[in-house]
Order: C-alpha cells, then sequence, then structure tokens
C-alpha cells in the first residue's frame, strides 16, 4: 500500500435529497446545533460572487503543498453534485487551481471545491458564482508531480472530513457535518432557523423579548443594574 501516494474509492455519499434539505439553511444555524466549535478555519474565506451556496458530498484529497496534480485527478473522478475537498496544508506560495480548472469543474456539474491553500485568477472566480472557498491568492502556479491522496480522511485547521461527508458553506463560512449525524443536526437546524424567524418577526412587530439579558447579567452577578 504506497502510504501517501494513493487513491482509494468511496463508500458512502451524502444523498441529494440529504443535501438540498441542508442547502435551505444557513450555515451558521447549523453551527450553533453542533455547539459552535466544528469550523474549518476562518482562513477558508468564499472567493466566488456573494450570495452563492455550497452544499454537497465531499470528494477528499490530500495533497504535497503547491502540488495540484491529485486535484486534476479528482476532478476527473468527481460525480456531478460532489464538493472536492483539498487538504493542502494551508501553503499560500504557489496556486492550486484557477480558470481553467474552474471551467472544467463547472463543465462536469461539481458542487464546489474547497482549498486549504492557494488560488489565482481571482478576478475570475469572483465574477462567477461557482463556490470555491480557499485560504489566499498568489499568480505563482503549481507543480505537478505529487504525492497526494484521494478519499482518505482530511483536517482543515481541526474539522475533520470524511469521504462522503456532507459540505457546507455561504458567506460566513465553511462547515462539515458528519454522514452519521446528518438527520439529527438538519432536524435541530431547522428548529433553530425557525425560531430565529420568528424572533425576527417580533423585532419587526416590536414585541421582541429582551428580559433574558437582565435576568442572565443577574445570574452571573453584574453590579449596576437598575
Amino acid at each position: 500500500m504506497a502510504t501517501g501516494f494513493r487513491i482509494l474509492q468511496r463508500g458512502r455519499r451524502a444523498e441529494p435529497a440529504l443535501v438540498e434539505r441542508f442547502r435551505a439553511l444557513p450555515v451558521a444555524n447549523v453551527s450553533d446545533v453542533m455547539s459552535r466549535i466544528t469550523a474549518g478555519g476562518a482562513r477558508l474565506r468564499p472567493m466566488q460572487a456573494p450570495g452563492a451556496v455550497l452544499a454537497g458530498p465531499a470528494l477528499t484529497v490530500r495533497t504535497r503543498p503547491g502540488d495540484n496534480l491529485m486535484i486534476h485527478k479528482a476532478i476527473a473522478l468527481a460525480e456531478p453534485g460532489d464538493v472536492i475537498v483539498v487538504d493542502a496544508g494551508g501553503d499560500l506560495t504557489n496556486a492550486l487551481i484557477g480558470e481553467l480548472m474552474l471551467a472544467q469543474m463547472v463543465r462536469r456539474g461539481l458542487a464546489g471545491i474547497v482549498i486549504n491553500g492557494a488560488i489565482r485568477d481571482s478576478a475570475a472566480i469572483r465574477a462567477q458564482s461557482f463556490p470555491v472557498f480557499a485560504a489566499g491568492v498568489t499568480h505563482r502556479g503549481p507543480y505537478k508531480d505529487g504525492p497526494g491522496e484521494i478519499n482518505v480522511p482530511v483536517a482543515l485547521d481541526g474539522m475533520v472530513i470524511a469521504p462522503g461527508d456532507l459540505v457546507l458553506g455561504d458567506d460566513d463560512g465553511l462547515l462539515c457535518v458528519p454522514l452519521d449525524e446528518a438527520e439529527a443536526i438538519h432536524a435541530a437546524a431547522s428548529a433553530k432557523h425557525a425560531a430565529e424567524e420568528r424572533q425576527m418577526a417580533n423585532i419587526e412587530a416590536g414585541t421582541h423579548d429582551a428580559s433574558w439579558v437582565d435576568a442572565t447579567l443577574r445570574r452571573l452577578g453584574c453590579e449596576g443594574l437598575d
């Protein structure tokens, strides 16, 4: 077994119906019900036009920093609706994708790409809505020598992503939903979203109850309350 330079099969994959159910929820609501401790890191930001939503099953890639050989292979292997998730060590020396690879992904019907590394052709990427999350931008191009791995667990700033897990992203950032926990997380996030919609309606109607603020301050022993 050539650990570090291999292509594995993906044994499971988030189903399209599940993906679409999560697509309707803000990433922040999903994050809240996951105890606010799961995230891909603040460096991973949306590079596309504002308002685009990322949702799809992960096809994972681990690659040597600065090298995109296995990303090219992942694009060829990916199924429509997949999100390619690349652990490139967070290195920003060389860009790993640009406009040409983006066009290939769009043509193949992929749902987006996440790169813990850099991109280039950033103006072209910002001008369209295909979801691209990355840690930075540089004009310096990649190498194509390997090694790397496809369909292995990867970690982005402590957030573990297994092949087939559900990857979500919006203008607030990026999140992975473990596939085995997806149904319970969706139920909780849907309830959270509904509660926030009711709260917004109360704010707009002038009936919002903020008494919990003073109650919390008293419980915590804050001095100076009326």
